[in-house]
């Protein structure tokens, strides 16, 4: 019942909600995509000892118009930029990446156009920030679901990550840009594609059972007016430098965790 909420809440004020949602249209102001190239790195300084570096951790993200830089300037400034930088210094390791975003993009979009254009490759991290646009379209959960378990499953396939991460879908019940009660309503649908993922999460089926996936919500406070860009609708390069940060900190984490499972199913096979 509790995800069909937001559906049994706009039924009966659709009218209103349609009108509400024209009208932000209109009137919310376009931003343009970042500037620049969408492949950088993000680099630590290099050690005056003779120790050698480690190999650089490869990122690609995947996603809507956060990955395409709506709100920023260039893609440092963005979130696959940022949250390279942020993982670098956190990791003190080189962190090469390439954004994949597209304006307007729906998890759809992600596996039936966007990434059959990412050439095969190894990467180590494949960061997947998608939910707004699913959430102003009213995508159900099932098929929600079902289009991220297949986006998963075709990185899985095409990149091989050691670590898939979900982001959390922005506070939409926040945005400035939108009215009431088309916030409100939107928030709960937003919340309701969240707790879908994080039921996938905890039950992922069999064949993805081997695959690393963690999902960071986004905790970005919308009240202050310096995280948010002019359409009061994407975040500004300070709220995605935070939302970097928090990115960063739970990976960092999660890297940690495995390595030191790995270190201890090398030390049991030993011992066996």
């Amino acid at each position: 019942m509790r995800r069909w909420l937001p559906e049994l809440i706009a039924l009966p004020l659709l009218p209103w909600l349609i009108i509400q949602g024209r009208r932000t249209r209109r009137i919310t102001p376009r931003l343009p995509e970042a500037m620049g190239p969408t492949i950088g790195q993000a680099q630590i300084p290099t050690g005056i000892g003779p120790e050698p570096q480690p190999r650089p951790l490869a990122l690609l993200t995947i996603g809507e118009s956060p990955v395409a830089g709506v709100g920023v300037a260039t893609h440092y400034e963005a979130i696959t930029g940022q949250f390279a930088a942020a993982l670098s210094l956190r990791l003190q390791r080189t962190v090469t990446w390439q954004a994949v975003g597209q304006n307007g993009a729906t998890l759809s979009d992600a596996a039936k156009i966007m990434l059959p254009q990412v050439a095969s490759q190894k990467v180590d991290i494949v960061l997947i920030a998608f939910g707004v646009n699913d959430t102003t379209a009213f995508r159900s959960c099932n098929r929600y679901r079902a289009e991220l378990l297949q986006l998963m499953r075709d990185i899985q396939a095409h990149l091989t990550p050691r670590l898939i991460v979900i982001s959390g879908i922005p506070p939409i019940h926040a945005f400035p840009a939108l009215p009431e009660p088309l916030r409100y309503v939107l928030g709960l649908k937003a919340k309701a594609l969240d707790e879908t993922v994080e039921q996938l999460i905890f039950n992922l089926p069999a064949d993805l059972n081997h695959v690393r996936v963690t999902r960071v919500p986004m905790l970005i406070d919308i009240n202050d007016h310096a995280l948010m860009a002019s359409d009061g609708f994407h975040p500004s390069a300070s709220g995605v430098a935070l939302w970097a940060r928090q990115l960063a900190t739970a990976v960092a984490a999660h890297l940690k965790s495995i390595k030191k499972s790995q270190a201890a199913r090398k030390a049991a096979s030993k011992q066996g």
